[in-house]
């Protein structure tokens, strides 16, 4: 498949507007303010995007209902948080192609009926920062942004605002009370953003990925988008893959490709001809796959089936010498620190699975670890206020459901037989 998201990246001043002019930049947003919003909006509906940030909603429904609210101004956000462990898909756009997600963007504004949006950025990405703020004024300069688009009388301005390193601001409503000047805490839902979202206003909240998508449908149109990879969820997908592979890196392919695909195809298979043992397919907060179980297609609906989520795309790759105990405590120890406390199930669940994979992981388990786990993910699933506690969950659920004689060995024998 042609690259578009990561095209023109390995031009060395790829992130300069006259570049990205050069490689074809810029034309789409001209072509969209020559259209109607709403003939925009039908586009993006056709074409059948889906938010790429992790929970697949489809984004043209959720434009619908933002546009269809009268509040104004109405405000677009972008989420450039970017958190989840495994995860550095959206890296390349931001610091090497971020003209594609200021055109993004300014598209996204005028179908949206916004004049103001923000990109949101995750603290520990300060290259990045540099690289939009510059791009951004040269966009100002090029009148790509501003009062008066290309001349056309249309208005977007765009900035960035900085978060503090915080995982759960990767949540949209803990992402709007953090630029809100707040503690980056998750809202109880509804309200929901689109009709009251920062400020109290309708607000739309995108990954950089889905906004980074809108001049190519543009391009090629709803239709001939909506052909590409999957039929339930089309379009070219950004994988970061990492872990016991010989070629990590991040992979612009056709949503659908098979994770086996891009294990062996693509990443170069496992380091030193280790035997794959397992794989995260979508980011730490999503279920583990054992090694027979990777035949499947990477999109939301398949990975469903398959017992996992796609989430972010974020491949995690494990041979045989890794030891799945270790690796559940580790992804614990993340998700308990990262936890806002706000609600009871993740603040102390987080802390209290923690502990016990703790004790397991240094050779003091008990008889009934496994079932207390069991009992305390059990108590945790579907009753947080954001998806923080049932990725927490779901880590240690998965890895039991697979992986539960590793637990079983470590609590017997008081000590683990893998390397890593």
């Amino acid at each position: 498949m042609e690259k578009f998201l990561l095209k023109n990246i390995e031009n060395p001043n790829s992130a300069d507007v006259n570049e990205y002019v050069k490689a074809g930049g810029y034309k789409n947003l001209s072509k969209a303010l020559d259209m109607q919003p709403k003939d925009i909006l039908e586009e993006v509906k056709k074409a059948g995007l889906r938010g790429r940030g992790g929970a697949g909603f489809p984004t043209g429904m959720k434009w619908s209902f933002a546009v269809a609210d009268p509040k104004f101004p109405k405000y677009l956000l972008c989420n450039a948080d970017e958190g989840e462990p495994g995860t550095f898909k959206d890296r390349p756009i931001l610091e090497k192609n971020p003209h594609l997600l200021i055109e993004g963007m300014a598209i996204s504004g005028y179908t949206l009926g916004s004049e103001y949006g923000y990109i949101y950025l995750r603290g520990e990405y300060p290259y990045a920062k540099d690289v939009l703020n510059k791009a951004i004024q040269q966009a100002y300069e090029k009148n790509y942004l501003g009062d008066n688009i290309l001349g056309k009388g249309k208005r977007f301005h765009l900035a960035v605002y900085q978060g503090a390193g915080a995982y759960i601001c990767g949540e949209e409503t803990a992402l709007i009370e953090s630029i809100e000047g707040r503690k980056g805490q998750p809202r109880n839902k509804p309200p929901f953003p689109v009709n009251a979202g920062a400020w109290s206003m309708p607000t739309i909240v995108n990954n950089v990925e889905t906004l980074s998508n809108l001049p190519y449908v543009l391009e090629i149109g709803g239709e001939a988008y909506s052909k590409i990879g999957s039929k339930d969820c089309p379009g070219p997908k950004l994988f970061s893959v990492s872990g016991c592979v010989e070629k990590p890196g991040v992979y612009e392919l056709p949503m659908g490709t098979s994770l086996k695909d891009i294990i062996y195809k693509h990443a170069g298979g496992t380091r030193n001809g280790k035997k794959l043992k397992a794989v995260i397919p979508g980011g730490i907060s999503t279920p583990v796959l054992p090694a027979e179980n990777i035949d499947c297609a990477m999109d939301f609906v398949a990975m469903q089936k398959a017992g996992s989520m796609l989430g972010s795309g974020a491949v995690i790759v494990m041979d045989e010498s890794v030891c799945m105990v270790k690796v559940t405590y580790r992804a614990l120890k993340f998700f308990e620190h990262e936890s806002c406390g706000k609600c009871v199930p993740c603040r102390e669940g987080t802390e209290w699975l923690r502990k016990v994979l703790h004790r397991i992981e240094n050779g003091q388990g008990r008889e009934g670890d496994i079932e207390l786990l069991t009992d305390v993910t059990w108590i945790m699933s579907g009753k947080t206020f954001c998806p923080l506690g049932d990725g927490a969950a779901g880590v240690v659920t998965g890895m039991l459901k697979y992986f539960r004689n590793e637990f079983e060995e470590h609590i017997k024998n008081g000590s683990c037989k893998f390397v890593s």
